[in-house]
């Protein structure tokens, strides 16, 4: 007597193992971990704020003289 398999069956249980591998490997997965120099960014953003920094009249005169001499 011969063996009937249910088709649907077993794509739905191979579906299903291929979604819970896939979530495991989403879950375990860890970000890569890059060289970063946070004393570069940390001198980086300190000129960014010293030229963006609101001048004076007097102070923005005092510096265009002093460069044209």
């Amino acid at each position: 007597m011969g063996v009937t398999q249910l088709a649907r069956k077993g794509r739905v249980n191979k579906t299903r193992s291929r979604q819970r591998k896939q979530l495991l490997k989403l879950l375990t997965a860890q970000p890569v971990i890059k060289n970063v120099d946070v004393e570069a960014i940390k001198l980086e953003f300190a000129s960014k704020k010293v030229a963006s920094a609101p001048v004076s009249k007097k102070k923005a005169a005092e510096a265009q003289a002093a460069s044209a001499e």
